[in-house]
């Protein structure tokens, strides 16, 4: 207003306002910050595997128009335009953080697109993503915050419009921005100012990772919904072949072999042609009307064969039908299965999985009296011990190792399948100091056992030893925060000296603990005691 002058009060109280916002500035406490650290990460990796999710369905949607433009032409042109918009606002999004690191740290804006949020200097600092985002005016009207939020309101008007009209009214997008907003004080605000005013540069780009994995819900939500308006029945999976799917390979002499046969992404409405013959691996097409036929329903047709005789069965046929152009397609199909007497194996087991850089015991039994059992893997290697197998030196950079089991039946190879295991890492073992590794406890007890002792963590069945080579004493019985390095695993006679003249209430922290065992040196979880 023209002529308004700030009178004496006013200023002061102004004045009180800058040094009290100064304040809160320093008084932005580590643990805050480290919270938001952890919770940014969390956001970006949560936008990676949405990215790729979103990359696997834009694979099976492209899958269904290859195999068939004409229909489903209309629905991927959307999702493309889907795709093309939320990586507009996504990039936009990105801009927007990398701009804010850059004017925040004084850093190039090149260097600001790789620096991480734990490596800025000014996670503290508010000022500048105020301005960036505020700018000079009361609403955020004057800032970036009024683009983003323009921006943001357009791009949902675009992704509904690729919506089905039917749905357009019911899908919930997220990226809210009119709406009850208030601050810590119960005020109302608008979105500009309450996402972005006094904000420190940890939030602010927390902040925008979350509205850029909104980004991607909303995405995904629309390209889904394109995806499942095309024809289910037409196109149901991303190929055609034919599959025989056996209830069970191994058969006790008197039961029936049982196995259903289908087409995959064929029409449920038709039912295939089908016919077989036993005792071969093939059906030629000239011998089609002489072979044994099969009654299916739904596009789906059950074999059953008996099992009277011990021995390797097998069968072979063919499988006719109609393709949508009106053309035959022929798919030959064929398997074999053992019939054998009843037995009774048992094979206890530790495990479901592999663990890297340990012996792993597996059991490999097969029924019906084999001369000969050869396992193999994929990775790593097995070897026999007695009765049992040891699976051992298994990579650090594979997810899963594969057995195969051969076995000789009479002088004949036959292969008996494979099974696939995970591999995971040994789990970390858990230090604990007198039977503790947080909480509560008495500086008599501490004193009383004073090393630490890593155990492995319950449910973990293998007996594994691990020796703690080296860690980090930190405390606050000084008064100040006191950090030291400490070789094995005992406390220090200055440590010891410390805890005993600790008062009630201070705390014990034991970080950065190195542990060694069988798979070698690692760094475990802290210990956090308080004496009591």
């Amino acid at each position: 207003m023209a002529g308004y002058k700030e009178t004496p009060r006013q200023k002061m109280i102004g004045m009180m306002y800058l040094v009290l916002t100064a304040l809160l500035a320093l008084n932005v406490s580590k643990q805050m910050l480290d919270a938001f650290i952890v919770v940014n990460e969390t956001m970006e990796n949560t936008n990676t595997n949405f990215n790729r999710k979103l990359d696997n369905t834009i694979a099976k949607f492209r899958i269904q128009y290859q195999m068939n433009p004409n229909k489903v032409g209309p629905y991927w042109e959307r999702a493309e335009k889907a795709r093309k918009f939320s990586e507009g606002l996504a990039n936009y999004i990105d801009s927007c953080k990398y701009v804010v690191i850059s004017k925040t740290e004084k850093i190039p804006f090149q260097t600001a697109k790789t620096t991480a949020l734990a490596d800025c200097d000014k996670k503290e600092n508010y000022d500048m993503p105020t301005h960036f985002f505020i700018g000079s005016s009361q609403d955020g009207s004057g800032g970036e915050a009024r683009v983003l939020k323009n921006r943001i309101e357009a791009y949902k008007k675009q992704m509904v419009s690729l919506l089905d009209p039917k749905y357009q009214g019911t899908m919930k997008l997220g990226l809210v921005t009119e709406g009850k907003f208030k601050d810590s004080y119960g005020v109302a605000q608008n979105w500009e100012m309450h996402n972005f005013y006094h904000t420190i540069l940890a939030a602010t780009v927390t902040i925008l990772n979350q509205m850029k994995a909104d980004v991607y819900n909303t995405e995904f939500d629309v390209v889904n919904s394109l995806y499942a308006a095309v024809s289910a029945e037409d196109w149901k999976f991303d190929a055609i072949r034919a599959k025989v799917i056996p209830k069970s390979s191994y058969v006790f002499i008197g039961d029936e072999y049982t196995a259903e046969i289908l087409v995959a992404a064929y029409d449920t409405k038709a039912n295939p042609n089908v016919r077989y013959v036993l005792g071969s691996d093939t059906l030629t097409p000239g011998n089609f009307k002489n072979a044994t036929p099969l009654q299916g329903e739904n596009g789906v047709v059950t074999l059953k064969l008996g099992g009277s005789q011990e021995g390797l069965k097998k069968f072979a046929g063919i499988i006719k039908i109609l393709s949508p152009t009106g053309d035959t397609m022929v798919f030959h199909f064929h398997d074999e299965f053992i019939v054998a007497k009843p037995a009774l194996i048992i094979s206890p087991t530790k495990m479901n999985v592999f663990y890297i850089g340990v012996d792993n015991p597996v059991s490999i039994s097969v029924p019906g009296g084999p001369e000969k059992v050869t396992p193999s893997i994929s990775v790593g290697s097995i070897r026999q011990e007695g009765k049992d197998w040891i699976v051992s030196g298994l990579p650090q950079n594979v997810r899963e190792a594969v057995i195969t089991v051969n076995a000789v039946f009479s002088g004949k190879t036959k292969n008996m399948g494979s099974y696939t295991a995970r591999l995971k890492r040994v789990p970390d073992p858990i230090a604990r100091i007198a039977g503790k590794n947080e909480g509560v406890i008495s500086k008599s007890i501490v004193l009383a056992s004073p090393f630490l002792v890593p155990e492995m963590q319950v449910g973990f069945d293998f007996d594994l030893k691990y020796v703690v080579t080296s860690y980090n004493f930190v405390t606050d019985i000084t008064g100040d925060i006191f950090e030291v390095k400490v070789q094995g695993n005992r406390l220090t006679p200055d440590i010891v000296r410390m805890i005993t003249n600790a008062k009630k209430n201070k705390r014990l922290w034991f970080e950065n603990i190195t542990v060694k065992g069988p798979d070698g040196e690692r760094t475990i979880s802290s210990v956090n005691l308080k004496i009591n």
